[in-house]
């Protein structure tokens, strides 16, 4: 497992993240064994968000109590949590903000977060009062560090205005079969949709701004649009070229398309949302694997995007 430290703070963490938004799919026998595989595996993240569950906040409540969490393990890892997601609409509000907060404690059974992310930009936003709800948090010891999530660097920006603390995490959809993070860049000043840049360079921003990007739905194409891997209707080039790259490596094609993004300079760290043991186990092997240039290259072309 390769390990990365995020800027601006003292965490050395693990560039493969288990992700808990489905772990009430499984059993409490099952969901432990899921967590405990990732930490044998070597993984020291585990991202949570108030919002993840059938009810509100069931994710976090489940994840603690099959764990058994304690002093002991707590220790052993490195929690994140999201909050400003409600039903309907989006809150950035100090009240929420702090409301949320407790409440993720409570239910992950713990006296802090290690970093908190604002889930979603809300249109909304005050950034006084997030700046006044991150003050109170920080003070606390109930959070050490904070970050955001979907955001792009005009959003950033605008927090970071008035927020004392530096924002170390952006959250964002990344994957083989979803680059918008790098096709503007790559085909710059060309008349063609892959030129429109989305997001504000937010990967080249991040990156000048030592902001740690941590990409959800690895294995997904779109907006939950299903996995590409084995999409052999919509994707039969691409998994032909994953495939055999993964031949050469001596891994599983999910290992390849978690390579696909570590392999990138920013040090990405990559979301793992599954909750299947012998997935995970097969994709942590996709930390560390020294793809070559013309191999990711070869990858990003196979999904369907032009090189100029």
């Amino acid at each position: 497992m390769k390990y990365i430290d995020i800027a601006n703070t003292d965490l050395k963490v693990s560039n493969l993240i288990l992700g808990l938004m489905r772990i009430k799919q499984l059993s409490l026998t099952e969901a432990e064994k899921l967590i405990r595989t990732a930490m044998d595996e070597e993984i020291n993240f585990f991202d949570h968000a108030d919002i993840y569950g059938p009810s509100y906040g069931e994710c976090e409540s489940y994840f603690a109590e099959a764990i058994q969490m304690n002093a002991s393990i707590r220790e052993k890892m490195i929690l994140q949590s999201k909050c400003g997601i409600r039903k309907g609409y989006f809150d950035f509000s100090k009240a929420h903000i702090l409301e949320s907060t407790d409440g993720i404690l409570k239910r992950l059974n713990t006296e802090y977060l290690d970093i908190l992310l604002l889930h979603r930009p809300d249109a909304l936003v005050e950034p006084e009062e997030v700046a006044e709800a991150f003050e109170e948090l920080h003070k606390s010891g109930k959070v050490r560090y904070f970050g955001v999530s979907n955001q792009n660097p005009a959003q950033i920006e605008l927090l970071q205005k008035y927020v004392k603390q530096k924002l170390v995490v952006n959250q964002l959809q990344f994957s083989i079969a979803h680059t918008p993070l790098v096709d503007a860049g790559i085909a710059v000043n060309m008349n063609i949709d892959q030129s429109v840049n989305r997001d504000g360079s937010i990967l080249d921003y991040s990156r000048l701004n030592e902001i740690t990007v941590q990409a959800w739905s690895p294995f997904q194409k779109g907006f939950f649009n299903g996995p590409f891997l084995g999409d052999l209707e919509n994707y039969p080039e691409l998994n032909e070229v994953i495939n055999s790259i993964a031949a050469k490596y001596d891994v599983t094609n999910t290992a390849i398309a978690v390579a696909w993004i570590t392999r990138h300079p920013a040090n990405i760290q990559v979301v793992l949302g599954t909750t299947n043991v012998q997935r995970l186990i097969d994709s942590c092997k996709g930390s560390d694997i020294p793809l070559t240039r013309q191999e990711w290259y070869q990858i990003y072309t196979a999904a369907g995007n032009m090189l100029p």
